[in-house]
């Protein structure tokens, strides 16, 4: 007992003295990594297949007759555009449904109680996120590279609209699942906007063949600069200029973060 008492004083003492708790960060991470890593079939082979079948259906459909797209064949074009759709709508759901499970079987209390600070709990959040979303593009990737021998042009450009992907969509799914109750609002938040942000930005065509307004409308979706960008970086061609859609990203990310910090920070709909 006195070593644990020890252990859990210096734990607080970490937290009142602002250092981080590396400790209960890391445990908090290592679970959010492990809960999808254990369904695995899931969480990571079923995406795999849907990314597959998008890919399989909009070649037999419209491939051959829709000409190149951008000066590449238009399931080169495609293929990043489904691979993002994939990583954020994984990330997405990690975050939220981590949540929303907890707060609904009661045990929300068990992320709650150790000392760990605000920043602390959504970095553990985002970390099981973004991993997640790093391996469903990496499998999507090797996929690729097999069947359509399309490799990464600018591998650190890619990698690095990813992990922006996932940081973007997890922080949207700390808020969305701590903005939740039940799952059906949490389904109501995936149907009505992460789907169409993913759907109306980009992923099946080029902004460029869109009227003005629409366009425009097109501009103001972060989704978009995170296709945009990844296209750039899978097969070297984009809509955009992939630095500023690399600074949009990144602003958007950390506004997105920033709300679920102060969410988790203040408790909102987390403690009685």
């Amino acid at each position: 007992m006195p070593d644990f008492h020890a252990g859990y004083q210096s734990a607080l003492g970490a937290r009142r003295f602002g250092r981080v708790n590396w400790l209960g960060l890391q445990t908090l991470a290592g679970r959010e990594i492990t809960r999808f890593l254990v369904v695995w079939t899931q969480t990571l082979l079923a995406p795999l297949v849907t990314a597959a079948l998008f890919l399989m259906i909009f070649n037999l459909a419209i491939g051959p007759q829709r000409g190149d797209v951008m000066g590449v064949p238009f399931l080169h074009f495609l293929a990043p555009g489904i691979m993002m759709m994939t990583v954020i709508q994984n990330a997405f759901a990690n975050a939220s449904s981590s949540i929303v499970i907890s707060k609904v079987q009661g045990n929300i209390v068990d992320t709650l109680m150790p000392p760990l600070s605000g920043l602390e709990i959504l970095l553990g959040y985002l970390a099981g996120a973004v991993v997640r979303g790093v391996l469903v593009a990496c499998g999507i990737a090797l996929g690729l590279a097999i069947f359509l021998q399309i490799i990464p042009q600018h591998p650190l450009v890619a990698l690095g609209f990813v992990v922006l992907g996932g940081v973007l969509l997890g922080g949207l799914g700390v808020v969305a699942g701590v903005f939740a109750e039940k799952f059906d609002q949490m389904a109501a938040i995936t149907n009505f906007i992460v789907t169409p942000l993913a759907f109306l930005s980009g992923t099946f065509y080029s902004v460029e063949a869109l009227p003005p307004f629409l366009r425009l409308l097109s501009q103001l979706n972060p989704v978009f600069y995170l296709i945009d960008g990844l296209r750039y970086g899978m097969i070297g061609t984009s809509d955009g200029s992939p630095l500023t859609g690399l600074l949009i990203c990144a602003a958007a990310s950390f506004g997105v973060c920033l709300s679920a910090w102060a969410m988790l920070r203040s408790g909102y709909r987390l403690k009685a």
